[in-house]
């Protein structure tokens, strides 16, 4: 980025400051851009210096505005239907998203993780093989820290690994990973992308760069990627894993009663046994297994990967034991933002579940969800704007043991209060939490303070 630019940013949440500071660090001048007319000035201002070259505007967007601006940035939490960026396309403004602006100013090699579910914990655990073998490791994206706060502090020696979205694959342009991941692929964000297509190709563009020297991992239980893995046009070579059928070619891992193994056509090795390892359920042995396969094509030898799979905990929010009272413990799933996801974690549960659930509306269908209830549920305790559209769903399936909350406190002591001993109770929203929650960080913190106030 050349000195002295300036750059419009909009979105004033964590991706968006963090592009602001990154442009100012490099020199250039920034137009921070919220079209919220109500947003406080003075909160937004407070995290920056009086030094700072920038001019924060809100409201509805003027050409005026925005003379001089030679690039806009926009925050992977914004559609590019937004009004404002008509008046960026009118002027020829170029956009790009706040992973783009990141890549370009990075410096050493990169992986990247995309996929319905599962990110998170795949991405923190490839961090955790990465620093067992390189001593400068970035671990960035959805995961934590964006990426335009971690990417002047990369040089040549340094490796990073970003959990990208389908909100930030669709504004990519010269975005490159060495070894991408895509996890799975199921509805989510339908009310974003419109359709099922749309969300696939958006996932599906973290490849669009790589080149026959690189590699992408890809689950071949998943229908949707293994016809994208055979396609003839995909540039980059393809590691397979899987949990069930196994591919007739190609290097995998698959996971086989209590073990993963690495199949590289030559030899094949035994990685781990499930049991040894520190995260719940089968989903997350796919987890290891795509972390793993990242790990080694980032050339981390197999004797630290090991180590690395064995010595790793859940991340938090993501299947996170809270605590064990009366004999019932009590598990924070809050980053179960989907059906998809949440029916992972109520999977992982090894005995009856009382099941806290609901949340924004995104569109999604829960028939699927709901049909793993029958014999595992033993009560669902409904928050938010989607618990009717949930109810209902239930009443279809013949489950009716549903209660209402009207927040967090209420439907955790209502779990308390009817939870026998051995029994689990498990906040799995498979919604969004916009609706009465900033994140589903701060959704599942209340969980976890209401669970340790009982």
């Amino acid at each position: 980025m050349k000195n002295g630019r300036r750059i419009f940013v909009a979105g004033t949440g964590k991706s968006g400051i963090a592009a602001a500071k990154m442009v100012l660090q490099s020199g250039g001048e920034v137009v921070l851009y919220n079209s919220d007319p109500e947003t406080d000035d003075l909160e937004v201002m407070s995290d920056f210096s009086p030094k700072d070259d920038i001019e924060f505007i809100k409201g509805k967007l003027y050409k005026s505005q925005i003379m001089g601006v030679s690039l806009a940035v926009v925050s992977p939490g914004i559609p590019l239907s937004a009004e404002f960026i008509g008046v960026l396309d009118k002027e020829q403004i170029p956009v790009i998203g706040e992973l783009e602006l990141a890549y370009q100013a990075s410096k050493g090699r990169l992986c990247a993780v995309t996929g319905t579910n599962g990110k998170t914990t795949t991405t923190a655990l490839i961090g955790e093989i990465l620093k067992t073998y390189y001593k400068d490791v970035h671990v960035a994206g959805n995961i934590g820290e964006p990426f335009s706060a971690e990417a002047l502090s990369t040089s040549d020696d340094s490796v990073s690994v970003v959990e990208v979205s389908s909100f930030m694959l669709e504004t990519i342009m010269d975005f490159h990973p060495r070894v991408s991941a895509i996890l799975n692929i199921t509805p989510d964000h339908l009310d974003r992308h419109g359709t099922m297509e749309n969300y696939i190709r958006c996932k599906e563009a973290i490849t669009m760069n790589q080149t026959e020297d690189d590699y992408v991992v890809l689950n071949y239980d998943d229908p949707i990627l293994r016809e994208f893995g055979e396609k003839k046009e995909l540039k980059p070579k393809v590691i397979w894993f899987c949990s069930g059928e196994r591919p007739k070619k190609g290097e995998y891992l698959y996971l086989e009663n209590d073990g993963i193994f690495l199949n590289d056509q030559k030899t094949v090795t035994e990685l781990v046994d499930v049991h040894e390892l520190k995260l719940l359920g089968k989903h997350n042995y796919e987890n290891v297994m795509a972390a793993a396969a990242v790990g080694l094509k980032m050339g981390v030898p197999i004797t630290d990967v090991v180590r690395a799979l064995k010595d790793f905990k859940a991340v938090e929010h993501r299947i996170e034991f809270v605590r064990e009272r009366s004999g019932v413990r009590y598990y924070n799933d809050s980053k179960g933002t989907n059906p998809d996801a949440a029916i992972q974690a109520l999977r992982a549960m090894p005995g009856p579940v009382l099941l806290i659930g609901g949340g924004y509306d995104k569109h999604a269908e829960y028939d699927d969800w709901v049909k793993e209830f029958n014999g595992k549920v033993k009560y669902l305790i409904l928050l938010g704007e989607t618990r009717d559209k949930i109810a209902d769903c239930c009443k279809k399936y013949g489950f009716s043991d549903i209660m209402y909350a009207d927040d967090m406190d209420e439907a955790v002591k209502a779990c308390a209060s009817y939870a026998d001993e051995g029994d689990y109770v498990l906040l799995s929203p498979a919604c969004a939490s916009w609706d009465m929650f900033k994140s589903y960080e701060e959704r599942g913190e209340i969980f976890k303070d209401c669970v340790n106030k009982l």
